[in-house]
């Protein structure tokens, strides 16, 4: 393959030498072909080895004869034919996302700055790295997604993972271009989460929210403090993937964003996690959210309530439209409440159909809507199940609980607990990990069970089968 492309920039640089030879022989009739080739190797010869290409020879050689060569580009290749050790390269290209500037320390102790800059064309991605104040060039804070931008006199390196790497050097520059061109915009390039594979890489993909959106605070390998942001996405099929987003964090999104709102991230990839397929994300991955709002308030009904080891709320509640929401109560506003109680409340976030309250939300209680349904009625039997969606159901318990350790591909053992139940339409596998799977542990055989806040999901291991999952919010009543 790296013969392939040495071979097909060989081949340009050729032509690019025969256009000099043609313009030549057009204005200066005395001369031939052979005559040139001699003058070529006279004037490298002169010169010194190791100073003067064919191309150089030619200017010098028309320099002699009174005439002047309009010098042609550097080399112009597309994406897909970049190879490490490429010099002075010129390419059109797309912007795909754009990283904030980092400064780092070079073993004596010096610093430099780099930026790094994701873009595409019509089949292929790469990634481009400027360096000390080429990370800081004019225009390069305006440039969005999409656009047309022309990259001159690069020269590629070859990165960590061994894919090529443009790099915008002293001698090299980025020009914003107006003009038409065949690339496609970012639009036409977005994929939807179902059409989603693994170590697919620098994606546009879009999906809607589906559940919680939450920040993350870790501790790295090195030592180092770091932040991730967690979502989930759902398709147009309704297939849904977990989303991390390294280096992000809630400040950047919006406070309040509709259960239906799409999300549209710019430079991500596709691997697989403990339960399943994951999009991952980095600092320079760009959140686009349509549908974010200003806050209102939400009148519903308390279906379940769960409180943690540190005193917080955890509740399921519906609405009169039948939306299920987890309510995660920070501030202990709830406190007044009961199961059953109809609330209004302010959140300070809701997104999709997850909400937080804090000290700047408020909580009242109202008297009884009977618009607003009770448990009962909004319990769904187990044969109308479907993956993706949230549930609350009764049921009987078929087999003991049973508790599993699973090893995740990082080596880290993360506890498992399932039991087996049915109502009158059919059966299913209610599991939880760790914390929730202590509840499970709980129940007993032939114990009659109502669960709030269960999510559907399908089987990882290809069998087609829907699973129910506890949460943080789920609960379980045993009702005999």
């Amino acid at each position: 393959m790296k013969f392939l492309l040495i071979q097909h920039v060989y081949e340009n640089w050729m032509s690019e030498s025969q256009n000099l030879i043609d313009k030549l022989l057009e204005q200066k009739s005395e001369l031939t072909k052979e005559i040139i080739d001699q003058k070529i190797a006279e004037k490298k010869e002169k010169i010194g080895a190791g100073y003067l290409t064919d191309q150089g020879a030619l200017f010098l050689i028309a320099s002699d004869y009174g005439v002047t060569l309009t010098e042609s580009s550097k080399t112009e290749i597309s994406l897909k034919d970049l190879y490490a050790g490429a010099k002075e390269i010129s390419l059109e290209t797309r912007v795909l996302n754009l990283s904030p500037t980092k400064q780092f320390s070079r073993k004596d102790g010096s610093t430099f700055d780099l930026r790094t800059m994701t873009v595409y064309d019509s089949g292929s991605t790469a990634s481009v790295k400027l360096w000390d104040e080429k990370a800081s060039l004019p225009g390069i804070e305006n440039l969005k997604p999409g656009d047309l931008i022309k990259i001159i006199k690069a020269y590629v390196k070859s990165d960590l993972d061994g894919s090529p790497t443009i790099n915008i050097g002293s001698g090299s520059n980025i020009e914003t271009v107006d003009t038409e061109s065949q690339i496609p915009m970012i639009d036409k390039i977005t994929k939807d989460i179902s059409e989603l594979q693994e170590g697919q890489k620098d994606l546009v993909i879009s999906g809607t929210i589906d559940g919680i959106i939450s920040g993350m605070q870790f501790t790295n390998s090195r030592g180092q403090p770091g932040t991730a942001l967690r979502m989930r996405l759902k398709g147009k099929d309704g297939s849904a993937m977990r989303v991390v987003l390294w280096g992000k964090d809630e400040s950047l999104i919006p406070n309040m964003i509709s259960q239906s709102a799409n999300v549209k991230l710019l430079g991500v990839r596709v691997k697989s996690g403990n339960q399943g397929l994951e999009i991952h994300g980095n600092e320079a991955t760009i959140i686009e959210i349509e549908g974010g709002k200003e806050a209102e308030p939400i009148v519903a009904r308390i279906l379940s309530v769960v409180i943690t080891e540190t005193g917080k709320n955890m509740i399921i509640a519906v609405d009169n439209q039948k939306n299920i929401y987890n309510i995660s109560d920070f501030s202990n506003s709830t406190s007044i409440c009961v199961e059953g109680d109809v609330i209004e409340c302010m959140p300070s976030k809701v997104y999709g159909n997850s909400i937080t309250l804090d000290e700047n939300s408020f909580v009242r209680k109202l008297d009884n809507d009977e618009t607003i349904p009770s448990l009962s009625k909004i319990r769904t039997k187990i044969s109308d199940v479907k993956a993706d969606e949230t549930y609350c159901i009764e049921s009987i318990v078929l087999k003991v609980p049973e508790r599993k350790e699973i090893q995740t591909k990082s080596g880290e053992s993360i506890s498992l607990s399932e039991m087996f139940v049915e109502d009158d339409s059919g059966q299913i596998w209610v599991k939880g990990w760790r914390n929730q799977g202590k509840i499970i542990d709980k129940c007993e055989l032939g114990e009659i069970i109502s669960i709030t806040g269960l999510n559907a999901k399908l089987n990882n291991y290809g069998e087609g089968r829907i699973e129910l999952f506890l949460t943080a919010h789920s609960k379980i009543i045993k009702k005999n």
